[in-house]
């Protein structure tokens, strides 16, 4: 007989398949928000087990817990040593998650108390060796506590990961779902990027013709935020540059806004980073002299376009592993590998990742990834695309 949770399971890939992941879960009010993201984890492949203190049992209840992980979460520790079993050694457990942590709980977590399951998994998990990642959920003042804060600064000093909190001036808010399991991929997965600087540029320019109406295109920036997740997942430390774009950014991750060709390029200067990726879709013209008010729709009027600077050779000056991307419309396989080399050649290129221009805004594509020696065509959603282009590209550094 099959649990309902294996009808979820790897149902959105299987990133966490074969991972053990021990959440822990304390009593803060956040802990409503843990049903969510057990499911979130199995959907990736992941085994939650979930275990709880006796004040996060007042908040959430075990059955529910059971529902959504497909495991009888522990709520005491009995005869079995469930502490031992699941974190007495490397070949345990992968993770121990404790979503939410309380002011309470890290506070013990750093003294070395172990008065609850949750707190009795960390000490062990902590002298093993097994990685162990906090996002704490605590009112503002409690979080900004200077014990809280020593606590904070010691756990991380020992190598304990902390995901967010989202703090707004009144709470230190528990991370959300999609800042957690992205985390927990960064920690338990293929890490090659951890340690290096990698920079996103993404989105699409905006050309003033008047203070109204401007020259662009149809680019989502959907591409750009997956390759930056994907980056993240792999252990880089990312920052994402965007243009306009008409998809969610993510908000865990550093993030600069550009208009125009000419306000990216004034950014330029604080490139600093190993590896810039830009699957921008950058403005080729722009008006020659935009006027400085609206233009009355009556009147009309003639647009007398100039070239604009292009940023890939700039960038390539600041960086030596730039991956530009080439998109054409209409060509066969053969003529975008073409015009992907001639652009590798001319620009001092790393790679250069070529695809139609039909696949913009969509979430599933096909791309042409040109390396020197090598082509590799890619097709599927661009959370896959964008994980394929940085393994082959760094997987093997």
């Amino acid at each position: 007989m099959t649990h309902p949770a294996d009808e979820i399971y790897c149902e959105n890939g299987d990133s966490l398949m074969g991972k053990v992941i021990v959440l822990g879960i304390t009593g803060s009010i956040a802990a409503v928000e843990c049903f969510s993201l057990i499911r979130g984890l199995v959907r990736r492949g992941a085994e939650v087990i979930p275990v709880m203190t006796k004040e996060a049992q007042k908040l959430v209840t075990p059955d529910s817990l059971y529902f959504a992980s497909g495991n009888q979460p522990i709520t005491e520790l009995t005869g079995l040593t469930e502490h031992i079993t699941l974190m007495g050694d490397r070949d345990s457990a992968d993770l121990l998650l404790i979503y939410p942590a309380t002011a309470n709980t890290v506070s013990k977590i750093a003294n070395g108390i172990d008065d609850t399951p949750v707190t009795s998994m960390a000490t062990v998990a902590l002298g093993e060796g097994i990685p162990v990642a906090i996002a704490p959920a605590m009112h503002q003042g409690m979080y900004d506590n200077p014990a809280v804060i020593e606590n904070i600064e010691r756990l991380k000093s020992w190598g304990v990961t902390f995901i967010g909190p989202r703090v707004d001036g009144v709470r230190a808010k528990v991370a959300s779902k999609e800042e957690v399991i992205e985390t927990v991929e960064r920690i338990v997965g293929d890490d090659y990027l951890r340690g290096k600087k990698v920079l996103i540029i993404g989105g699409r320019s905006e050309e003033a013709i008047d203070s109204m109406r401007v020259i662009t295109n149809r680019s989502s920036g959907l591409m750009a935020v997956k390759l930056a997740e994907a980056a993240f997942r792999k252990g880089a430390d990312v920052e994402l540059w965007m243009g306009a774009c008409s998809v969610q950014l993510p908000g865990y991750m550093d993030v600069r806004r550009f208009s125009s060709v000419s306000e990216l390029i004034g950014m330029l200067d604080d490139i600093d980073h190993d590896i810039v990726i830009v699957p921008a879709a950058l403005s080729d013209f722009k008006p020659e002299e935009p006027e400085g008010g609206k233009i009355p729709s009556e009147i009309g009027f003639d647009l007398g376009l100039i070239p604009v600077t292009k940023v890939l050779p700039l960038i390539t000056d600041r960086c030596r592993t730039v991956i530009g991307f080439k998109a054409e419309s209409g060509l066969s396989d053969e003529d975008l590998v073409d015009a992907a080399e001639e652009r590798m050649e001319e620009y001092g290129l790393f790679a250069v990742v070529a695809n139609d221009t039909s696949s913009a805004g969509k979430c599933e594509s096909k791309v042409i990834l040109v390396r020197k020696g090598r082509t590799d065509v890619l097709s599927g959603t661009k959370t896959e695309t964008s994980e394929t282009i940085l393994d082959l590209c760094f997987g093997g550094l």
